[in-house]
């Protein structure tokens, strides 16, 4: 959709003010700069202009390239990295018949038109964007994955990076926001109904402390959304102006400005014929348990009211006065009184139990159990719900001010702030809305933010480590990236093909460099590693070991038993039991003959009360969700290696494993080595592979589950070359 010339006009002031206000703030305002398109060098024979840049650092650096990997290497790499799973064997074996020239690129096509391309793309944009399934107080819990498979969808989809933006910013993926009847009225255009999950982005901010809005869902957004999009760590300033970066205090509460209004609200995602239903379950529901809970409280009610007036006979003269006065009538002051001194007053049931006759607690136990045989679901709805948001007028109305500490409840009355944001101009057009003017600036063509943040992430994500190495600040601090005019190409690149993602992918997996090989001989290795020891400019394909999800998912692909239905809520695989706080028994196996999910799918989040990461999630150094994660921590530690080892899920994995072994070769233990290897590594053993594995097997087929064991716990199992 063209865009307004307004806008335009707007986004070029802004990085003229930009500009103006990083003057003098070298060596890093490069981040600020516009984007200029780079010519790639010349005398690089590829055809791919990213090679054609690193041909230049590596001329230029003294580098030897190394040649490609050898074909089930390649396939392997770019099918775990496309879409986190293994290659089957016939995806094997097909790419291996086929000597077309454009081979790979039709197994490339294949991968990114997959569903299974957004489960694993969508995950590392949640963990940049802070998803979690469980947060203490979050209010938008239930529900919250609803958000999750909008990622996933929208990645598959293939929506524009600016779209997909825009859409977690405001419910609307165009900068078209309104229309024009044909009488001349000007209304609000109506959302794509999926894009209300989109707003969960914002609504994973919103918790409640002592029953009410703790007002950090402003603060949530700010911190998440300027590091996501905007790779600037403006939360730095938060109490104080940015120590290194221009970003002023006042910047910082400008921009929460701009979500201060907003507050979340809960949608029942049914048709009416289900709320009806459901309306009428619940009357149903309660019915039959006002059947058991009036005796209940007869027999029960003259043991409590005798304890409670003997706790409000201990308290003081002047709190008992409160407490005696109806609710309704007390001041907020009296309220406040009221709720301070409830814990002391709740009467628990041990205390009853304790002061009941021998006959009243034989006759109160039989009621409860009579009880616990009633519908549980009084006040509770089983209809499916999501929690997005909206503005609320009366917030919008209000001014917004500088936070002392950061604190919501200390705002400095004396230091008002109005909507705006770092590098934004100084009084922005908010006509159409406060998050709508800024998901235009940030997500216009011109903004050099946006694209360079983006593209970085993307080529992170494939090697390892983005050409800028700090992907969430492009500031004073993360330095500058390794080749700029890579960068700033592909970035260019990236807004003239319309910011879609899987033409960014396409062209960074089919270029030479991310063919390399990743092991060189030690003559080229001792060279290279002088001139560029970190591997910045890619001379080889750099190691890396696997992320917690597809090391689950290659598990359970080779045991069979890996379900890929994309979307639904997440899984516990603790099987509901939580707060277990360490050991293996964290992670329960599926029963026999079950299928188990994706761990993309598996719940993640924190509590205070239990561990909510299942241990194998942590034990693979992934967040909880509470921060957005840019960069995963990458360990080697002992825990990882007992999961793999000890671990009660591999054991039920290496069972199935061998069985699927034993059932396909039809009993041939050297047709069951071969086809071991090449479900586990995607590869056939090597000849001493194969005599080691027979000797060890020793002709007992019970064996099999030992070498799918250790097959889970070779090196490249772990990690892709």
């Amino acid at each position: 959709m063209q865009r307004k010339p307004e806008r335009i006009a707007m986004a070029v002031a802004c990085l003229l003010l930009a500009l103006a206000a990083t003057k003098g703030a070298e060596p890093n305002s490069w981040a600020l700069k516009p984007v200029v398109r780079p010519k790639p060098p010349a005398g690089s024979a590829s055809v791919n202009p990213i090679d054609a840049f690193l041909a230049a650092d590596h001329r230029a650096k003294g580098l030897t390239p190394l040649g490609p990997a050898d074909r089930r290497t390649l396939l392997r790499r770019v099918t775990l990295d496309l879409t986190g799973l293994p290659p089957t064997i016939e995806e094997q074996e097909a790419f291996l018949r086929d000597e077309s020239p454009d081979a790979y690129e039709k197994v490339v096509d294949r991968l990114l038109a997959s569903e299974q391309h957004g489960v694993r793309y969508g995950r590392h944009w949640l963990d940049v964007l802070r998803y979690a399934d469980v947060d203490e107080r979050m209010v938008a819990a239930p529900g919250i994955h609803f958000w999750r498979d909008w990622v996933i969808r929208a990645l598959n989809d293939d929506l524009p990076y600016d779209q997909f933006v825009r859409a977690q910013l405001t419910g609307y993926r165009t900068t078209e926001r309104t229309q024009m009847s044909a009488t001349g009225f000007r209304s609000r255009k109506e959302p794509r109904p999926d894009d209300l999950f989109a707003l969960g982005l914002l609504a994973r901010g919103a918790v409640v402390r002592d029953g009410k809005d703790a007002g950090e869902l402003s603060i949530a957004a700010v911190d998440t959304v300027s590091s996501a999009f905007m790779g600037m760590t403006v939360a730095c300033a938060k109490c104080h102006d940015h120590m290194y970066d221009p970003i002023r205090q006042r910047d910082y509460y400008a921009m929460k400005a701009l979500f201060d209004p907003l507050v979340v609200r809960k949608v029942i995602l049914a048709t009416p014929a289900e709320v009806i239903a459901e309306g009428r379950a619940l009357d149903e529901a309660e019915r039959k348990r006002a059947e058991v809970e009036g005796p209940i409280e007869a027999l029960i009610g003259p043991y409590k009211k005798r304890l409670y007036d003997e706790r409000v006979g201990m308290l003081p003269p002047d709190v008992q006065k409160v407490i005696l006065k109806p609710e309704r009538i007390r001041s907020a002051a009296e309220r406040k009184i009221a709720d301070d001194y409830f814990p002391v007053l709740r009467i628990d049931t041990d205390k009853i139990l304790a002061v009941m006759s021998d006959a009243d607690k034989k006759r109160y136990r039989d009621l409860r159990r009579r009880l616990g045989d009633a519908p549980t679901r009084r006040g509770r709805s089983s209809l499916p719900a999501f929690w997005t948001v909206e503005v609320d007028p009366k917030r919008e109305a209000e001014p917004s001010y500088i936070l002392t500490s950061g604190d919501p409840e200390r705002p400095e009355k004396n230091h008002p702030v109005e909507p705006g944001w770092p590098f934004g101009p100084k009084k922005p057009d908010l006509h159409e809305g406060r998050i709508e003017a800024f998901s235009d600036w940030l997500t216009a063509p011109e903004n050099p933010l946006f694209a360079r943040v983006a593209v970085n992430r993307l080529w992170q994500w494939h090697f390892g480590e983005g050409l800028h190495k700090t992907p969430s600040d492009f500031g004073e601090l993360g330095g500058t990236p390794a080749d700029p005019a890579l960068l700033d190409w592909l970035a260019s690149e990236f807004a003239a093909r319309g910011f879609r993602m899987k033409a960014i992918h396409r062209l960074i997996v089919t270029s030479e460099a991310y063919k390399r090989a990743s092991e060189a001989p030690s003559s080229i290795a001792e060279s290279n590693t002088a001139s560029d020891p970190t591997n910045a400019y890619l001379w080889r394909f750099p190691l890396r070991r696997l992320e917690a999800e597809p090391i689950w998912d290659a598990i359970w692909s080779a045991a069979g038993g890996l379900d890929i239905v994309v979307g639904g809520p997440s899984f516990d695989p603790s099987g509901g039991r939580g707060g277990m706080r360490g050991g293996s028994s964290a992670v329960r196996p599926p029963a026999v003959g079950a299928s188990i999910r994706r761990a993309a799918y598996m719940i993640r989040g924190y509590s205070t009360s239990r561990d909510v990461v299942p241990v194998f999630l942590q034990a693979f150094d992934v967040d909880d969700g509470r921060v957005p994660c840019p960069v995963r921590t990458r360990t080697v530690t002992p825990p990882q290696a007992l999961f793999l080892m000890n671990g009660d899920a591999v054991e039920r994995a290496t069972e199935r494993f061998a069985r699927r072994l034993k059932d396909q070769s039809g009993g041939d233990l050297a047709a069951a080595v071969d086809l071991a290897y090449r479900i586990a590594i995607a590869r056939p053993p090597t000849p001493p592979e194969r005599d080691r594995c027979l000797a060890y097997l020793d002709r007992d087929p019970s064996r099999l589950k030992g070498l799918a064991w250790l097959l889970f716990n070779l090196d490249e199992f772990l990690y892709v070359r």
